[in-house]
């Protein structure tokens, strides 16, 4: 009597769907694992022109053109054997405000809105505002200048120059002295700043869940641009 073949319907299925449902969430996988994210980037110098307005005064964050829009992300790196992986965030929600005095710096303050992070893949985004950020209970991150600085030496020609701001940056409620170096440019009606500030991670008090803790190093990099117009 010959054996029934039928059987073999249900195995030949099961490889079916698989491959199926493989096809359909393969790549969701694959850019969640792969994507390096949105980051933000230093100043781009493409159209920039000579400055045509008085560095004194209150000056205000605005969006600015697309190619320096105003952002602050940041950049975390995975602890990998033999290659370096890094993920980045970014927000567009930036507040802001400075104040120039004979072409001094005399006060400062950043507010970015950390609900809004986007890396580029909704899930990261999710898990990385309330599993790593904690959003609902830290919702912004500020940083606000503490010495005056002198400003006088910034160039009109739309040439980027360098200044130190010292002051105090605040996330996930913990508040630390720092020192970032920006690239300044006076251009047009506005000035556009950028930085890539190093942080570690725990001196915020940022720790992602226990089961991925090995695979972020602990160093990392706050990225900021921000565009000012004067009121």
């Amino acid at each position: 009597m010959r054996r029934r073949k039928l059987p073999l319907i249900v195995p030949i299925a099961i490889v079916v769907i698989v491959v199926v449902t493989l096809a359909g969430v393969g790549p969701i996988v694959y850019r969640a694992f792969t994507s390096h994210g949105v980051k933000t980037e230093g100043i781009s110098q493409t159209g920039l022109t000579h400055a045509s307005t008085d560095l004194n005064g209150t000056w205000r964050v605005v969006p600015g053109p697309e190619a320096n829009h105003s952002s602050v992300g940041f950049t975390f790196y995975e602890i990998l054997p033999n290659e370096k992986k890094y993920t980045s965030g970014s927000t567009r929600a930036v507040e802001g405000e400075v104040t120039v005095e004979d072409s001094t710096l005399t006060s400062g303050t950043v507010e970015a809105d950390l609900v809004k992070l986007r890396t580029d893949v909704q899930d990261r985004d999710v898990s990385i505002r309330l599993k790593l950020f904690h959003t609902d209970q830290f919702p912004t991150a500020t940083f606000t200048s503490t010495e005056r600085v002198d400003l006088s030496g910034l160039p009109e020609d739309g040439s980027v120059a360098q200044v130190t701001i010292p002051g105090d940056l605040t996330v996930h409620g913990e508040t630390n002295h720092v020192k970032p170096v920006f690239d300044v440019v006076r251009h047009g009606k506005q000035i556009t700043i950028a930085s890539t500030l190093p942080i570690n991670r725990l001196d915020y008090n940022v720790k992602p869940p226990e089961f991925v803790a090995a695979l972020i190093n602990e160093e990392g990099e706050a990225n900021i641009r921000l565009t000012f117009e004067k009121e």
